[in-house]
């Protein structure tokens, strides 16, 4: 069920991987995705099965992903972003215990980030358009909004610069932006390695970063779009605050 799972003081935190789940084949077994052609039943089984285990109790916070640089924030019942809803929106965060964010990726990077010092949490999908638009650095900076200090940053598993080929044009363009992401593939063609753009992003911003990230396209126990394309599912980045009691739910 997960690649990565661990805590940070009152955070847990979880990457998930393809199995545990009930969806069929092609997407067998854990597809977290929101659209697509599987049966609606098994991912909302999916969905069950996985927040049962990580938050029991939680309200979930997900996102209608765009490829932006919009951040939400999870804080007020009676906000347009509240947990109940949807928002448009490529970033999360929140300082409530009782929330699960989640976001979704088949390729992308999904991105953690806690103080769990002062009990702030955030995730964050960043593809290359997220990438080029700063969706990471954008909700680093909502978190030091709601009085973050010192972050910690997760970076999940993504489509490596090996394997992630790209037009010269657009490698050009997004490495004008973010240098670091600019790489070859491993057949010696233009490429861009997202997480290594991410990373940079991320120690700009004055933030400890964790890389627990593998290759999608190359682990057959991660969804990948680049590998699969239509039939690939969706694995999910995860975290929440413990409740103040310390309980998990």
């Amino acid at each position: 069920m997960y690649l990565h799972r661990s805590s940070l003081g009152p955070v847990d935190l979880a990457f998930t991987d393809r199995y545990g789940g009930v969806s069929g084949v092609p997407w067998d077994e854990l597809n977290l995705a929101l659209e697509g052609d599987d049966d609606p039943a098994a991912v909302a089984e999916n969905h069950r099965i996985v927040l049962s285990d990580f938050g029991p109790g939680d309200q979930v916070v997900d996102l209608r992903q765009v490829h932006g640089a919009r951040v939400a924030v999870a804080e007020d019942p009676s906000d347009p972003d509240a947990p109940d809803r949807r928002p448009e929106a490529d970033g999360v965060v929140t300082a409530r215990s009782g929330l699960t964010l989640m976001v979704r990726a088949a390729d992308c990077v999904p991105v953690l980030l806690a103080d769990p010092e002062v009990g702030v949490i955030g995730a964050a999908h960043s593809g290359r358009p997220g990438l080029a638009a700063g969706v990471v650095p954008a909700t680093v900076a909502r978190m030091r909004d709601l009085g973050a200090t010192s972050i910690t940053a997760w970076i999940g598993p993504h489509v490596c610069g090996a394997c992630y080929e790209v037009p010269a044009a657009m490698q050009a363009e997004v490495g004008g932006l973010v240098p670091a992401a600019v790489a070859t593939t491993s057949w010696d063609t233009p490429s861009l390695d997202l997480g290594a753009g991410v990373r940079a992003q991320l120690v700009a911003a004055g933030v400890t970063v964790i890389d627990v990230s593998r290759c999608t396209r190359e682990s057959s126990d991660l969804y990948s779009y680049r590998r699969d394309g239509a039939g690939a599912g969706r694995l999910a980045g995860l975290i929440r605050l413990a409740r103040p009691n310390g309980t998990g739910s």
